[in-house]
């Protein structure tokens, strides 16, 4: 070996021990709240690799869709035609508020699209709940962020994990989490005069 082989191997032993260090002492294990926020691209479709890791590992969970409405996306149509049986998918919303213009049916979906998650949520059976763009429910008040909050502190059961999307995150949600995540956008092609894109965006 080189000299410059033979210090990076040190190198890299060296950092190695520390990590084993490090790893040696995590070895808790709980459910987390996990939330992605942020203006950047992405929120869900990361959320949505959490939920397809479960299912790959055998794992049941489930899905509820606050604001997303009828149209076809690639994961949901997956997940009903495949793996329907182990992972629950509630598309609940109607639309963006400036698509459905009825702020009271707006309210009125959020509020049944909470109580289905919530029932989803208390079933232990479940070990990820996706509450895909409830942050923007919040955001327009849709929802009671403290009862949100209260619920995920006092009646999640503890080992199910709960991941939250959407933009605008509530202060008082990231205070609870476990593991908060912001997307950060720097280019996205809507700007310039490009549409949607089956396989990108849905």
């Amino acid at each position: 070996m080189t000299d410059d082989s033979d210090r990076h191997a040190a190198k890299m032993a060296k950092k190695k021990a520390a990590r084993d260090k490090i790893m040696a002492t995590k070895t808790d294990e709980k459910g987390l709240i996990i939330v992605h926020t942020g203006k950047g691209k992405g929120k869900s479709s990361a959320a949505f690799g959490m939920i397809f890791r479960c299912i790959a590992h055998d794992m049941k969970c489930a899905v509820v869709q606050f604001i997303k409405g009828g149209m076809s996306t690639g994961e949901r149509d997956l997940i009903l035609s495949k793996f329907g049986d182990i992972c629950a998918f509630h598309t609940m919303g109607e639309g963006f508020t400036w698509e459905t213009q009825d702020r009271d049916r707006d309210i009125e979906m959020a509020q049944a699209a909470w109580e289905k998650a919530k029932e989803l949520i208390r079933d232990e059976s479940h070990k990820m709940v996706l509450l895909d763009e409830i942050n923007i429910a919040m955001r327009y008040d849709y929802l009671d962020i403290n009862e949100v909050v209260q619920f995920l502190a006092e009646e999640k059961p503890h080992m199910t994990h709960v991941v939250l999307t959407g933009r605008n995150a509530k202060d008082e949600l990231i205070e609870i989490a476990d593991l908060v995540t912001e997307v950060e956008l720097i280019k996205h092609p809507f700007r310039s005069g490009i549409k949607g894109q089956k396989g990108v965006e849905y």
